[in-house]
């Protein structure tokens, strides 16, 4: 059954999702019963955001702050400055995070946020003031023990820092831990801007050591070279790899000897995308997916891998470092040609992780060093998917619906054990 108010097809966001969930039923046992409530967003907050621009005139602008489940702990995800956000992208990507940190076993149920506008349309005092509006509207249902955002596509350090500003202002009292990814200055974590993409890195590490696949000279193709795309084709670059195709919303560059992944970095910070990086040349958008390589990152948007582009694909592993990038149909064809999918909700969990260590450490206000971070980050993402790994080789099933086998069982264990109220 579907909500109401969401028409979802097989392969939008919360569609997708929903599919997920009906894979894993079988690998339940009697917690099936309690199925029905991963289907359904615990609470949907749909806000209106009006600002006087730097012209004089009033603007609106959609807001969403979606709580997917808080079953296991507060809700915890991120809000996304995008024109094409939607309620039910929302409500996947909160679903996708309840999922994401029960895989993990961090203490959070999942969320998500987001405001439907291009943000490079705003100047930066416009910006602030649509922000501060956002988290005034939906300041009711977030807080350090209800809720808390974190930074996503398009948002970043200052604009977490402004929504830590504001609900401190609200409530009276400053209050760090209300969202994670903030400046240093303010409660934030070292090491947690490169956090995901370490995370996509160290999955991957353990998923080319496991089906025989030397990182040292394998060729590697990275769709959406922001913060997660760029910090994983680093890694890998140091790793040995050849990091051979980079794409984002600018362009495509290819260079067969390797990119330069630090030069690539300083051009994009320098002029916004990967598109005239003179240490490759230039390609078509689409022959991206005909790239000859071992290991392909999605870490744009969702819904990249469709069912045509995975049944072209050279790539034997597939790490995702976006939230749902491949479409259910995409991950059967990839399935029958034998390519590995280290899925979103264990593969890039090492963001929200870095952010669960910088909320531990604003209650505390006691801080780690990075290289505490980094082990401690190593150490919980190797032993998630070395469970999640051993769960797939016991029911032989993709490694995608044993991490929501691992997850949904956490879940659902804590629902049946809370009961119902009243």
């Amino acid at each position: 059954m579907s909500l109401s108010y969401v028409h979802p097809t097989s392969d939008s966001p919360w569609g997708t999702y929903l599919s997920q969930i009906d894979r894993v039923l079988p690998y339940l046992g009697p917690l099936a019963r309690w199925a029905e409530t991963l289907k359904r967003p615990k609470r949907s907050l749909i806000v209106d955001i009006p600002i006087e621009l730097d012209n004089g005139s009033i603007a609106h602008f959609e807001g969403y702050r979606v709580q997917h489940s808080l079953t296991r702990g507060p809700g915890k995800g991120g809000v996304r400055y995008h024109p094409d956000v939607t309620l039910e992208e929302v409500m996947a990507l909160s679903a996708w995070m309840s999922i994401k940190n029960a895989a993990v076993n961090l203490p959070f149920g999942g969320a998500k946020g987001g405001i439907r506008v291009d943000p490079k349309q705003l100047s930066l005092k416009e910006l602030e003031k649509m922000t501060r509006r956002y988290t005034s509207e939906i300041g009711l249902i977030i807080g350090p023990q209800q809720d808390i955002p974190a930074p996503d596509v398009n948002t970043n350090g200052q604009i977490m820092a402004w929504m830590m500003d504001t609900y401190s202002m609200n409530t009276g009292a400053t209050a760090t831990g209300v969202v994670t990814g903030k400046p240093l200055h303010l409660g934030g974590s070292l090491g947690r801007v490169k956090a995901t993409g370490r995370g996509v890195f160290v999955t991957g590490r353990e998923a080319a050591r496991r089906i025989g696949l030397d990182i040292g000279g394998a060729k590697v193709a990275v769709q959406g070279f922001g913060n997660v795309g760029a910090s994983a084709a680093e890694l890998f670059a140091q790793g040995g790899a050849l990091v051979v195709a980079a794409q984002d919303h600018s362009g495509t560059v290819f260079n067969g000897h390797g990119l330069d992944t630090a030069s690539l970095q300083a051009h994009v910070k320098a002029t916004g995308g990967v598109a005239g990086f003179a240490g490759g040349e230039a390609m078509a958008g689409e022959d991206f997916w005909d790239v000859d390589c071992q290991i392909l990152i999605p870490a744009a948007l969702e819904n990249q891998i469709t069912a045509a582009r995975a049944s072209r694909l050279k790539a034997k592993l597939v790490l995702e470092g976006a939230n749902g990038p491949t479409g259910s149909a995409a991950d059967d064809i990839l399935a029958e040609r034998d390519v590995l999918v280290v899925p979103d909700v264990i593969c890039n969990a090492g963001g929200v992780t870095v952010s669960y260590f910088e909320w531990v450490q604003d209650f505390s206000s006691f801080f780690w060093t990075e290289d505490e971070i980094n082990a401690r980050l190593d150490k919980i993402m190797v032993g998630a998917l070395a469970h999640i790994w051993d769960v797939a080789d016991r029911h032989r099933i993709s490694l995608r619906t044993a991490t929501f086998a691992v997850a949904c069982e956490r879940i659902l264990t804590a629902r049946q054990e809370r009961g119902l109220y009243p």
